[in-house]
């Protein structure tokens, strides 16, 4: 069966807050505190709905993942500690709350979907994206680092249980740009 990507609507509210619930549940059995303090809110998915933010992973019919790729900086990101942004000065698009089904995560979709998210910000223009991951988030770490995302030291986010998280970022090149040289 296809497996795909598209723009979550408001009718795929409803799984995409049942894989938020699923994934806080998973990140409080391993003891993370990652949004062990309320968020994402319902709120904040019907938000990024309406901003066109959010997307689905589909497989069978299936929603089986789901995250942002939010187009625009982020305040939380305009300071990094420990470490720097290799372009600091250039536009980046943000991965947030990716999360899939952990009954279909042995098919690595995971990687699956992080590619695709890349590969929308790329045909839009971007050539730089982060994303942000508590210390204790290993798995979303070994992800993105195994799609060549670097650690760049530690942003602060708003979350009342612990606001210190890892910044990582990926940079690539622009084709056209070395093409001409």
């Amino acid at each position: 069966m296809a497996i795909y990507i598209r723009r979550a609507q408001e009718k795929d509210l409803t799984e995409i807050i049942r894989l938020i619930e699923a994934g806080k549940k998973v990140l409080n059995d391993r003891e993370n505190p990652q949004w062990q303090d309320g968020h994402p809110t319902v709120a904040m998915m019907k938000d990024d709905i309406e901003h066109g933010y959010s997307w689905v992973l589909i497989d069978d019919k299936q929603v089986v993942g789901t995250a942002v790729l939010q187009l625009r900086a982020e305040q939380n990101y305009a300071e990094i500690t420990d470490g720097q942004w290799a372009k600091s000065d250039e536009p980046y698009a943000i991965i947030h709350r990716l999360t899939i089904d952990q009954t279909a995560d042995s098919q690595h979709l995971g990687k699956f979907f992080l590619s695709n998210l890349i590969t929308v910000g790329y045909l839009q223009g971007v050539r730089n994206f982060r994303y942000d991951t508590h210390l204790k988030n290993v798995s979303m770490q070994k992800l993105g680092e195994g799609m060549g995302f670097v650690q760049r030291g530690t942003v602060y986010i708003k979350d009342d249980t612990d606001p210190e998280h890892l910044g990582y970022e990926l940079c690539l090149e622009d084709e056209q740009a070395v093409a001409e040289e």
